[in-house]
């Protein structure tokens, strides 16, 4: 049995962080009830990449489709496709909510209110429901009202003052990196919200921050800062206090090392052939080659540019010193511990054939694993389904819901 078999989340979020998160529960067993308007969720617009059906193949590159972004977030739920303005669409989203567990969104501070959705609303109906409310800047403070969007709480939070060369412009991480870490603090912040549920029989409400969550995934440069009052600066691909430990230049690309003790640095002094920069007393210790960073990070350059990566990273791994190859995508899907570990794996889309996804990180839990129970769903595929067998409608009134532009199914 899965881990969270049994357990109903009804999903109101739309794009990243959210949709992150949910697709985490669908991974461990909960039934996943994606509730999208009737246009459908952002991100099946976000392209290209977009793939459609295609007779020989099952799926086929195209100027629309499915997206990429849309089919990255959203396996093993139930859409269902919702009209909110509508009085009609708002209880169906009321008795749905009677009925879960979990309730999800990422609306403005203030939006569903205006509905009667919000947690205020809902909590009287539902005692047990837990509610997480994913936003910018959370539900109080003076930016409270403002929209969050990841590339701008990279900004607020400081990432990009330390992501970059030292001379050269603030950089961005490359994927939508608070958006991730804040769908991941919502699925903890939901797991232990259903496990205090288990001793008292109350649900809560959750109120998730970007801002909070991209602040404090600054770990130890915060701290850094708050014990000195500094604030780091760009380093590019260094280390702030363990040298060396970057990207150094090999003669067909760039390799990693990780150097994180005196005598890794030794051994990593053995591997290159060069003795005398371990035994020069300035590098012996970790603070000498900080404060000599710039010397050591040069020569060491100078002497790993000169072989190609297969024949350093074979001898620094023989004696443990820390490194790797600096990896495209297609070089991490193909190296054999990713097949090993099922990161790409394969599932049957009812109209696109057998689709590649991205296996689930949490797919080695000894009893309970996660994984993909089902590909991501078409707007409105589920909710004729949803509407007679979790509410009791009759396929009747659902059509006459459609007709009426209140619902939407698959079909229309």
């Amino acid at each position: 049995m899965s881990a969270l078999a049994g357990v109903k989340v009804l999903d109101l979020s739309r794009v990243l962080a959210g949709p992150y998160c949910t697709q985490t529960l669908a991974d461990l067993g909960a039934e996943v009830w994606k509730l999208e308007p009737l246009w459908g969720d952002e991100t099946r617009a976000w392209g290209p990449p977009f793939i459609e059906p295609d007779a020989s193949t099952g799926w086929k590159l195209g100027a629309a489709g499915e997206s990429a972004y849309y089919l990255s977030v959203n396996r093993g739920k139930k859409s269902l496709a919702v009209n909110l303005k509508d009085p009609r669409g708002q209880e169906i989203v009321r008795r749905l909510a009677r009925r879960a567990d979990v309730l999800i969104e990422n609306y403005k501070v203030g939006d569903l209110a205006r509905y009667r959705l919000d947690y205020k609303a809902l909590h009287p109906l539902n005692p047990r429901l837990v509610y997480c409310s994913i936003t910018g800047f959370g539900q109080t403070g003076p930016r409270a009202a403002e929209p969050g969007y990841d590339a701008a709480l990279q900004g607020y939070t400081g990432i990009m003052s330390v992501t970059g060369e030292p001379e050269g412009p603030p950089m961005k991480v490359g994927v939508a990196w608070i958006d991730i870490l804040t769908g991941l603090s919502a699925t903890n912040a939901i797991l232990a919200a259903l496990l205090a549920r288990e001793r008292d029989g109350q649900g809560q409400y959750l109120d998730l921050s970007l801002f909070d969550v991209g602040l404090a995934a600054m770990a130890n440069l915060a701290q850094s800062y708050l014990l000195t009052g500094k604030a780091p600066q760009r380093r590019g691909n260094a280390h702030a206090q363990i040298v060396p430990y970057g990207a150094f230049p090999v003669a067909d690309g760039w390799i990693i090392l990780a150097v994180g003790n005196d005598t890794q640095y030794q051994k990593l002094c053995e591997a290159l052939g060069r003795p005398e920069l371990w035994e020069d007393a300035r590098f012996q210790t970790n603070p000498g080659r900080v404060a000599h960073r710039e010397e050591l990070v040069n020569r060491l350059s100078e002497i790993t540019r000169t072989q190609p990566m297969s024949q350093w990273l074979s001898s620094l791994q023989a004696v443990g010193v820390p490194c790797a190859p600096v990896n495209d995508l297609a070089a991490a899907f193909a190296d054999p511990q990713a097949q090993a570990r099922g990161l790409r794996q394969e599932v049957r889309h009812p109209t696109l054939g057998l689709l590649p996804l991205v296996g689930s990180p949490l797919g080695f839990l000894s009893r309970t694993p996660g994984q993909i129970h089902a590909p991501p769903p078409r707007l409105g595929e589920h909710t004729l389904e949803l509407l007679t067998g979790v509410l009791g409608l009759s396929e009747a009134q659902v059509r006459d819901l459609e007709r009426e532009k209140v619902v939407k199914t698959a079909q229309s």
